[in-house]
């Protein structure tokens, strides 16, 4: 069956058949499940595929062979989530041209951009080897999305569109149908995002944690066996897909996890019911097992140097370059080190916080001339030069040369540097007046003293945030810096008390109209700059946008949502970068930041060249790890 890939919904009033490749099942054992199929533990390889498997790409790479460790390093026990990220099973999945098409589907019909009928493959098993089937999408959505107990708040917004949730149907058993009254443009881009839309859970292993197929009796055994609360908290700390922190719930991914928490390893092995398969047949993945083990990230570059990761980009940074490159010529680690092209709009940013708690501060911030002053008493190309070698591009926080959508002029809109412009503003506003440092007052007569809070993630913001503390003083505002955890921020942010934090910029910095512009418009909680606006387009509560340009963006938004022309999603996405780029929502200091990717020199089909970018992308995913082998089994 012949590929049609579908560039992100790009005409879906059509009748439309979304596939994948597929493959006859394969004939070749796998050695590692070779003693388990002879003691009868496993059915034989023809029994554990789909009658209908999904063929990898394979153009670029070539046919491997069976075995392995391969050994990656991460910094917290809550990482081997990347797994989920890099394994990439979904539903529907990008390819490496960003396009999307069935995975662990078999087909996806789509009629009047509305109506989305899944076929799931015959003969699909979980990693347990039990059926996967449309039992498991009607158990999640009638008894998991649907339960007051487990989803207070109803399905995931995520399925909403204009606050409707789809009518769900089984259609047989391996058929579903989610139905919309108009065009949803989302659905299937959620479903091949690093983090995915899950519809579906194991019913045949949950039912066992569910109040309305398990015994009081049984239940309440399991309640207190796990220490947990109630069956709600059991029941959720046992079905979490994306986190891989339950080693007993079975998976559609390349491997599964078979180590619990808490550890400083983590073993991963091969799914023996893993739906994909290379050009001859054979069954992926060709690594046995992956090895994940706990190493402080200021450590892991040196580690990963010395040859003790066999896939790393993760707490790798550019700065890390050279001292990597000399580990490769060296031979000892024998490393191959790489560099592929980073996908954010801006490599780091500031956010100021707009929806602050504080009425002082949240006033100056959501002026614009106060964005503007401040981006431009920026000297990137300082930082440029100083952190990241000349190797980088000194702009704002807009979308990349590679985006059909780039305009140079966004690159550089209040993005250059100019000091006395920078104090002509700030003295527009009336912060015309100083104390004995030059540092100027702010309205209720305190210093003008930024706290700008981090993740504590990269001592690379702290280089970049030290350079702009001299070029900020330059204008008499002066910075501090807080370094926390994430969640940590987030919840500061969140709550109104950080207001302005360093992150990464736009998300996806190689669009095409066809992809969703809500990266640029007030749509969820975790952005930055402004985290209430997002939270009440979510969930109603908040705040709802009352700055004229930031309501012209949920317009466009909705807007774009609307149309399936592809000229009208273009002009919308381009009067979205303009809004975005003048008001400086968020203050991009450097982009194009290349990614070293670090690889074990026997480990193959890692290309020399890639995007590591989250979404899309997946980091990893795209590139099918599923598809690497090592020349010498290693």
């Amino acid at each position: 069956m012949t590929r049609q890939p579908l560039n992100l919904l790009s005409r879906l009033l059509l009748p439309l058949l979304l596939f994948s490749s597929t493959a006859t099942q394969a004939a070749t054992e796998v050695p590692y499940l070779e003693a388990a199929v002879a003691s009868k533990k496993l059915p034989p390889v023809s029994e554990r595929l789909p009658e209908t498997p999904s063929q990898a790409h394979f153009l670029g790479k070539t046919e491997g062979k069976y075995g392995g460790r391969m050994r990656m390093l991460m910094a917290k026990a809550k990482d081997i989530r990347m797994m989920t990220v890099y394994g990439y099973a979904r539903l529907v999945a990008s390819n490496e041209d960003f396009r999307l098409e069935a995975d662990i589907l078999e087909s996806v019909n789509i009629k009047e951009g509305r109506i989305f009928t899944l076929t799931l493959r015959k003969g699909h098993k979980w990693s347990d080897g039990q059926p996967f089937t449309s039992e498991d999408f009607r158990f999640y959505w009638e008894d998991v999305a649907n339960n007051e107990d487990l989803s207070p708040f109803g399905p995931p917004v995520k399925l909403k569109l204009d606050d409707e949730l789809p009518k769900f149907s089984v259609i047989d058993e391996q058929t579903v149908r989610y139905e919309w009254s108009k065009p949803n443009h989302y659905f299937l881009p959620a479903l091949a995002a690093p983090s995915p839309l899950y519809l579906y859970r194991p019913a045949h292993y949950l039912k066992q944690f569910h109040k309305k197929y398990a015994s009081a009796e049984d239940l309440a055994a399991a309640v207190k066996t796990s220490n947990k609360k109630n069956w709600r908290k059991l029941f959720l700390r046992s079905a979490d897909h994306y986190k891989f922190t339950n080693p007993d719930l079975p998976t559609l991914q390349p491997w599964f996890n078979t180590t619990a928490s808490p550890s400083e390893r983590f073993i991963f092995k091969r799914n023996p019911y893993f739906h994909r398969v290379d050009p001859e047949g054979n069954q992926l993945p060709y690594i046995d097992e992956v090895e994940i083990n706990l190493a402080s990230n200021s450590l892991i570059p040196a580690k990963a140097g010395a040859g003790e990761s066999d896939l790393q980009a993760r707490y790798i940074r550019m700065d890390n370059y050279p001292f990597l490159k000399d580990a490769q010529k060296s031979g000892t680690a024998n490393i191959n080190v790489n560099l592929w092209q980073t996908a954010r709009g801006s490599h780091i940013a500031l956010f100021p916080n707009l929806t602050s708690a504080d009425p002082v501060w949240r006033k100056l911030l959501r002026d614009v001339r106060f964005r503007r002053a401040l981006s431009m008493s920026i000297d990137r190309d300082e930082i440029n030069q100083s952190i990241y070698f000349g190797l980088a591009l000194a702009a704002g926080d807009t979308v990349l040369p590679q985006s059909p959508l780039y305009d140079e002029k966004r690159s550089t809109l209040w993005a250059s540097t100019d000091y006395a412009q920078a104090n002509k503003l700030l003295d527009e506003i009336g912060l015309t007046k100083r104390d004995d440092r030059g540092i100027r007052l702010m309205p209720d007569g305190e210093p003008l003293e930024i706290l700008v809070q981090s993740a504590g993630e990269s001592t690379e913001e702290s280089d970049v945030l030290e350079l702009i503390t001299d070029s900020w003083k330059k204008v008499g505002v002066q910075l501090y810096t807080k370094a926390t955890q994430r969640e940590v921020l987030r919840n500061r942010v969140f709550s109104g008390e950080a207001h302005m934090s360093i992150f990464f910029g736009l998300p996806n910095g190689i669009p095409t109209a066809e992809m969703s512009p809500a990266q640029l418009a007030p749509v969820q909680q975790d952005q930055l700059q402004w985290s209430q606006w997002g939270r009440h387009y979510e969930t109603g509560e908040g705040d709802a946008p009352d700055l004229p340009e930031a309501k012209r963006l949920l317009e466009l938004f909705t807007q774009w949502g609307g149309t399936v022309e592809f000229e009208e999603k273009t002009k919308i996405w381009q009067e979205m970068l303009d809004i975005y780029a003048d008001q400086v929502y968020t203050i991009g200091i450097i982009s194009g930041v290349k990614q070293p990717v670090i690889s074990h020199k026997t480990l193959q089909n890692v290309p020399e060249t890639g995007v590591f970018n989250w979404d899309p992308g997946s980091f990893f995913g795209v590139y099918r790890p599923d598809t690497f082998w090592f020349t010498n089994g290693k």
